[in-house]
């Protein structure tokens, strides 16, 4: 389910739920994570309000992963939460529309939700997210970005890519996603 709240009208109408659903089921199932994910597109504010609670770092970012407890892994798999704004800045920088970069940080999240963290690793979720960028047919990653020597990055540098939150999403956030499921008669 993408639920898209707080985000600046100009910057949301420019994305297609639907066209993201697929992306974002299709991404899943190549990597083989089992479960429902939701996705939260909001403002910087919201990223940042989420950072400060969840990561103690107060500054907006691109992506969020909130893991759901192992209890519940097997019908959900996670929350992610992700800066429109952040990423249409993103896109502008790195050239590419988007809902290309919101697609990329999907991926990224759902590497995180799926146990991988670029943070403690040698390399391998950088290594995943390269050939399935590929495979989706999709631009630059998070990683590849972020790891590129200065003189490949452009003039305009974009902030680290965000980690995963052990902590579920507050209930302000799952109250937003579950509002919207209701309005569609999702379950």
């Amino acid at each position: 389910m993408i639920t898209i709240d707080m985000a600046p009208p100009s910057v949301a109408k420019c994305l297609q739920p639907s066209a993201l659903t697929r992306f974002l089921n299709r991404a899943r199932a190549i990597i083989g994570l089992r479960g429902q994910v939701d996705i939260l597109l909001a403002n910087d504010h919201t990223l940042r309000q989420l950072n400060k609670t969840f990561r103690g770092k107060n500054k907006p970012t691109d992506v969020l992963s909130f893991p759901a407890p192992s209890a519940f892994a097997g019908k959900h798999a996670g929350d992610l939460a992700i800066s429109l704004e952040t990423a249409a800045r993103q896109a502008k920088t790195y050239n590419h529309t988007l809902a290309e970069e919101t697609k990329i940080l999907i991926l990224h999240g759902l590497l995180h939700l799926s146990g991988e963290d670029h943070e403690i690793d040698n390399g391998e979720m950088a290594a995943r997210e390269a050939t399935l960028r590929r495979e989706l047919r999709l631009p630059a990653t998070l990683i590849e970005r972020t790891n590129a020597s200065p003189s490949e990055k452009p003039s305009s540098t974009t902030k680290k890519a965000s980690t995963t939150s052990k902590k579920p999403l507050p209930r302000r956030v799952t109250s937003a996603i579950q509002s919207n499921k209701k309005k569609r008669g999702s379950k």
